[in-house]
């Protein structure tokens, strides 16, 4: 079977508090929900109806059988699921500081389980042949899931769609100092790049967006997408063809998913044939839901509601 979507790196369970405005200190009550930035983006693709998988690694814990299980009932394909036995599997808490405040404590050192994939694990005729491959800054952070997660990037060799979210996550890297270096060689082999600012200076070493933008494309994608938080995004296509998505207002309640609901839209749009505004516009509108609703992975749209919320804009404006 080939997938439309098929993600490779973190996994996890988040733990989120039920209230918010709270410290972690305070809090009496949470929700448990599956979580990983690679994971969300599979979940967020199979609510558009696109066959999902994604590779991974738990721990042989009661947690890796809840994200199997989780996996499952969001109509994620888990085959690519392993077990490792460094450590349990990872637990993330936050706290929720509406507008704009979530701080995010990650239980993975000292080596989380995906970072234990192998490269002789990997199903290279899955990589090789899924529609879109999806891979993350954080799978280059420690062998050996770097060796891996650039093995099947050489496999795909630019075939179909190959993205890399920059996912920038400063401690999870023994010497952030690699990661440019890291960064500069598995964007030789993607076609499409999706970060933040800062994520994107990691990359670069540029921050003024479309400064930004134009170094990715010089590194060797084919679309350069800039996410600028309440400025909006800004993508570049190859040609230099520039689409600036203004904002999509949102009373928001939790942030942290926004960005997985971006990339499982983005996914679909390009899988639709969708030209870049439409593809981004889209994406942009699916991640103001989600950051409207509390979870991550619970709180990704479907296509109906996406285009509800377009729909919303676009008569607002």
């Amino acid at each position: 079977m080939s997938f439309d979507v098929l993600t490779m790196g973190r996994v996890g369970v988040d733990v989120y508090p039920l209230q918010t405005g709270v410290g972690l200190a305070d809090v009496t009550s949470f929700g448990k929900y599956l979580g990983g930035s690679p994971t969300n983006v599979a979940v967020a693709a199979a609510r558009y109806g696109r066959s999902a998988a994604v590779i991974t690694k738990t721990g042989r814990d009661p947690f890796g059988d809840f994200v199997r299980q989780a996996l499952d009932g969001y109509g994620v394909d888990s085959r690519f699921v392993g077990t490792s036995d460094i450590a349990p599997t990872p637990v993330t808490f936050c706290e929720i500081f509406p507008p704009d405040d979530f701080p995010l404590y990650f239980y993975r050192l000292p080596k989380a389980p995906d970072l234990d994939i192998q490269p002789d694990e990997l199903d290279l005729d899955a990589v090789r042949e899924a529609a879109v491959f999806w891979m993350t800054g954080t799978g280059l952070s420690e062998e050996p899931s770097r060796a891996a997660t650039l093995a099947a990037l050489e496999q795909r060799a630019k075939s179909g769609v190959t993205v890399f979210d920059l996912d920038w996550r400063p401690m999870f890297w023994a010497d952030p100092a690699e990661a440019r270096a890291c960064y500069r060689e598995a964007l030789r082999h993607t076609t499409v790049a999706v970060g933040n600012i800062d994520e994107c200076e990691v990359a670069t070493g540029e921050r003024e967006p479309y400064a930004a933008a134009k170094a990715l494309l010089a590194a060797g994608v084919e679309l350069a997408v800039v996410k600028q938080g309440p400025k909006g995004v800004l993508a570049m296509d190859q040609d230099g063809t520039t689409s600036e998505i203004p904002p999509v207002p949102v009373d928001v309640v939790n942030g942290l998913g926004a960005g997985d609901a971006f990339g499982g839209a983005l996914c679909h749009g390009l899988l639709s044939g969708w030209d870049t505004r439409r593809t981004v516009s889209f994406a942009n509108a699916a991640g103001s839901i989600v950051a409207g609703r509390l979870a991550c992975s619970d709180a990704m749209p479907t296509e109906t509601e996406v285009n509800a919320k377009l729909d919303e804009v676009s008569r607002a404006v």
